[in-house]
C-alpha cells in the first residue's frame, strides 16, 4: 500500500439501512422495480446523456464507461430493507388519535378504516384491490391528506406510498386525481413520518413519466430541497433520489441546481449513511451533466469528500466518487480543486491498488487533470505515478492501456 502524502478529508458514517428508489420509464404494464430494471435503465439514461457531450473517441469511450458504472449502483424499491416492518411498530392511528385530541377523547377515526389501518402492510394487500375499488380507495387516501389530524394524514400518504410502489396504473391514476398538490404540502409538516411517507409517495409517482410534470408544477422542487435539509436520513435519501428522477428531463437539472440542491446533496454526501452517500452520488453526477452544477458542486465543497472517498478502498464507493470526479474535472475550478485536495495523490492509489475499473477511471481523471497544465503533469511525477501508470500500460486492460497511452507526462 503506497503512503499518500495528502490529508484526505474523514468522516463519520451514521448508520441507516433505508434504500431508495431510482427512475425508470413508465410502459403500459405493471413492473416491478427491481433492482436489474433500474439500473439498467440507470446505465441507458447516462450513456445517452454523456454521449452527446464528449469530444473525442476516447472521452466517448471513457464517459460510457463512467455511465456504466452506475449500472450496480442504487437499488430501486423504497421499501426494501425492513422498512414495512419497521411502518408496522409505529403507533397505531386509534392510539395516535386518541394523544392527538389531548382528553383522552377518541377523535372521528378516519374513512376505510379496514384498509388504512392493517397492521402489516404490504403489496399483496395492495394487489388485492379490484380495479373498481380503486379509485374510490385513492380518493380515500386524498381526501385523508386534507385532514386536520396528523395521524390521518400520514395514514392517509402512507397508503398512496403503496399504491405507487409497483404498479404503473396506480401511479397514473394517483397523479391524474389530484394527489401530488396535497403530498407536495406535506413536504414541509413538522412531523418527520408524515413527511418521510409523503417523500417517497412522491417519488414512487414520479416514476411515470407524465407525473414529472405534475411534481414540478406543484413547486416541489424547493420543498424536495427543504426535505434534503430537514428530514430524517430516510427521507433526505428519498428526496435525493426523487430530484434524481425529475432530472431525467433535461431542462430540470438547472432548476433544481437554481433551488439550492447541491448544498445538501454534498451534506449528505459527507454525513449521511452508506445508503445516503450512494444516491447523493448518484444525483449529484446526474446533474453535473449541466455545467452550472459541475460550478455548483465544486463551490459547495463536493471535491474534498470526492476524494477521500477515492482513497477509502473497500467501502464500495471508490469507483463512484472517481466518476463524479471525472465529471468535475471537466471544468477548470474542479480540475484546480481536485489538485488541491490531493486527487492527483489518490488517484495514483488507486492506479496501484484499485479494481481493473478503478484504474480505468482514475486514468481517464488523470487525464483531464494533466493534460493541459504542465505544472499538474509535474505533479504526477512528484507523486510517484509515472511507474503505475507504466505497469498498467504493459498489464492493465486494454481501454486502460489505450488510455495510459493519451496521458502525456
Amino acid at each position: 500500500m503506497r503512503t499518500i502524502r495528502s490529508n484526505f478529508y474523514q468522516n463519520d458514517d451514521s448508520s441507516c439501512s433505508f434504500t431508495s428508489s431510482v427512475p425508470q420509464r413508465s410502459g403500459c404494464v405493471s413492473e416491478n422495480l427491481t433492482e436489474s430494471v433500474i439500473d439498467m435503465r440507470l446505465g441507458q439514461l447516462a450513456s445517452r446523456s454523456n454521449a452527446k457531450s464528449v469530444k473525442s473517441d476516447s472521452e466517448t469511450e471513457g464517459f460510457l464507461d463512467i455511465s456504466q458504472a452506475f449500472s450496480d449502483f442504487s437499488a430501486c424499491s423504497s421499501d426494501i430493507s425492513g422498512e414495512l416492518q419497521r411502518l408496522a411498530t409505529l403507533p397505531s392511528l386509534e392510539n395516535a388519535l386518541v394523544n392527538e385530541s389531548g382528553n383522552g377523547a377518541v377523535c372521528e377515526p378516519e374513512p376505510c378504516q379496514g384498509f388504512l389501518q392493517r397492521e402489516n402492510f404490504s403489496t399483496e394487500i395492495i394487489e388485492s384491490i379490484s380495479p373498481e375499488d380503486l379509485q374510490p380507495t385513492v380518493k380515500i387516501c386524498i381526501d385523508g391528506l386534507q385532514s386536520p389530524s396528523i395521524a390521518v394524514k400520514r395514514s392517509a400518504a402512507a397508503k398512496l406510498r403503496l399504491l405507487a410502489k409497483n404498479r404503473v396504473d396506480n401511479r397514473e391514476l394517483i397523479g391524474e386525481s389530484g394527489a401530488i398538490p396535497a403530498l407536495t404540502s406535506l413536504l414541509r409538516n413538522t412531523d418527520p413520518w408524515t413527511q418521510e411517507h409523503a417523500v417517497t409517495a412522491l417519488l414512487n409517482l414520479s416514476l411515470f413519466e407524465a407525473n414529472k410534470d405534475r411534481i414540478i408544477n406543484a413547486g416541489a422542487i424547493k420543498s424536495l430541497v427543504y426535505v434534503l435539509k430537514t428530514g430524517t436520513e430516510t427521507s433526505k435519501q428519498n428526496a435525493a433520489c426523487a430530484l434524481l428522477s425529475l432530472a431525467l428531463i433535461e431542462e430540470n437539472k438547472a432548476s433544481i441546481g437554481a433551488c439550492g440542491a447541491i448544498p445538501p446533496l454534498v451534506s449528505l454526501l459527507i454525513n449521511g449513511s452508506n445508503r445516503g452517500k450512494k444516491d447523493a452520488l448518484t444525483t449529484l453526477y446526474k446533474l453535473c451533466s449541466a455545467r452550472q452544477n459541475k460550478e455548483r458542486a465544486v463551490s459547495a465543497g463536493a471535491v474534498r469528500p470526492l476524494v477521500g472517498m477515492v482513497g477509502e478502498q473497500g467501502t464500495g464507493m471508490e469507483e463512484k466518487a472517481m466518476v463524479v470526479l471525472s465529471s468535475l474535472a471537466g471544468i477548470e475550478e474542479g480540475r484546480e480543486a481536485i489538485v488541491e485536495e490531493g486527487g492527483i495523490a489518490a488517484l495514483v492509489e488507486a492506479i496501484e491498488d484499485g479494481s481493473t475499473k478503478g484504474k480505468e477511471f482514475a486514468v481517464l481523471t488523470l487525464l483531464q487533470v494533466c493534460a493541459d497544465s504542465i505544472r499538474n503533469r509535474g505533479l504526477l511525477v512528484r507523486e510517484g505515478g509515472i511507474p503505475p501508470l507504466v505497469a498498467l500500460s504493459q498489464t492493465g486492460s486494454a481501454k486502460a492501456k489505450h488510455k495510459v497511452i493519451l496521458v502525456d507526462v
